[in-house]
């Protein structure tokens, strides 16, 4: 009788266990996605040779950290690289860019509709900044999310902005730059927020945090940001140049016809799965070397990815956004159609594959 309870307690010991086991490893699930201890919003990462080089923005401040991986950003010292000395007003979506082996910080301010592009620079990655330059982008208008590319021989700006001075959505806009400080000629519309799968969440409807990478075939692609990140439809998708096309003419332009990465079943394009251990991920950051879409990866592994989610099981709000690490890979023969373009309206190519 003994031998029996015995028995029967190391039994229930051993099922307790394996409960215990499984419990730790489903409520482990957003630490499996690459969840880091950063509890903040808007990667923007780069690698300078070995080392990890993030920007952030850090109430009323820009701060970097560097590390020797993408987990190790968020352990790293942040130090403050910029201050909001003339009382801009709230600092938004910093983004790091190297160009010609100089660093370029740029970023949002303003309150409301004031809200433009500036940019400061330094030979240093974590010191020595300029004060910063607001960007004379035509027009004028509420500007965010700005980043610098070269492609094709000219260097390129993209950022989320209105079309007016009213907040009705939030469109993609491209201008040329003859500098990384100088925008030149107007600035041209490249994607709305037009799409059902894009218009899930509004007041206002959303496209921002453009991204910029090549793919194998050498055609430019910009990875966005849609619906309201104060939602679990937040998602990335994607715009795809044609080949031979023109990045200031909308019409070249195609896009993804669903979320390639959301939580959200119903947003996702067909064969893209959504999420299984966060919910809203969005405004990401492609780890490449020197930030350069030159180095873009080719076809075949998975290369670093850094985002911001917010785990399942946790109420979604902005204040629950912690940076993740996951990483991408290149998708061949995938065809994008859109039914408003004027001549053929489909175009096949690579698209993107993310994963947690």
């Amino acid at each position: 009788m003994k031998l029996s309870r015995y028995l029967s307690g190391i039994a229930a010991f051993a099922l307790s266990a394996v409960l215990a086991a499984a419990m730790s490893l489903f409520s482990a699930g957003p630490a499996l996605a690459g969840q880091t201890g950063l509890r903040a919003a808007d990667p923007s990462v780069l690698r300078v040779g070995g080392t990890y080089v993030s920007v952030q923005s850090t109430g009323g401040g820009i701060a970097v950290r560097q590390a020797a991986s993408t987990a190790g950003l968020a352990s790293a010292p942040a130090r403050q690289v910029w201050s909001d000395a003339r009382g801009l007003g709230e600092v938004w979506a910093p983004e790091i860019v190297r160009d010609s082996g100089r660093y370029y910080v740029y970023f949002s301010a303003g309150r409301g509709a004031a809200h433009r592009m500036y940019v400061i620079s330094s030979a240093s990655p974590d010191s020595g900044y300029t004060a910063e330059t607001k960007l004379a982008l035509a027009d004028d208008r509420w500007a965010i999310d700005g980043t610098l590319f070269t492609f094709g021989g000219q260097r390129w700006f993209v950022w989320s902005g209105w079309a007016g001075d009213t907040n009705v959505e939030q469109n993609l806009y491209i201008s040329r730059m003859s500098s990384p400080t100088t925008p030149v000629g107007a600035r041209y519309v490249i994607s709305q927020p037009r799409e059902s799968w894009e218009r899930v969440v509004g007041n206002p409807y959303i496209n921002e945090a453009p991204e910029a990478i090549k793919d194998p075939n050498g055609q430019l692609h910009l990875v966005y940001s849609a619906n309201g990140s104060w939602s679990d439809r937040y998602c990335l998708a994607d715009l795809r140049l044609r080949a031979g096309g023109d990045p200031t003419y909308v019409w070249d332009w195609y896009k993804s016809n669903g979320c390639l990465f959301g939580s959200s079943g119903a947003t996702m394009m067909a064969g893209w799965d959504p999420t299984l251990y966060v919910d809203g991920p969005g405004h990401h950051s492609f780890v490449l070397l020197d930030g350069d879409i030159a180095t873009s990866p080719p076809a075949g592994p998975r290369f670093p990815l850094m985002f911001h989610a917010v785990p399942k099981g946790t109420p979604y709000t902005w204040e629950n956004r912690y940076w993740y690490t996951g990483t991408f890979a290149w998708w061949g023969g995938t065809t994008y159609r859109r039914a408003d373009v004027p001549g053929p309206n489909t175009d096949t190519g690579w698209s993107l594959k993310f994963f947690e």
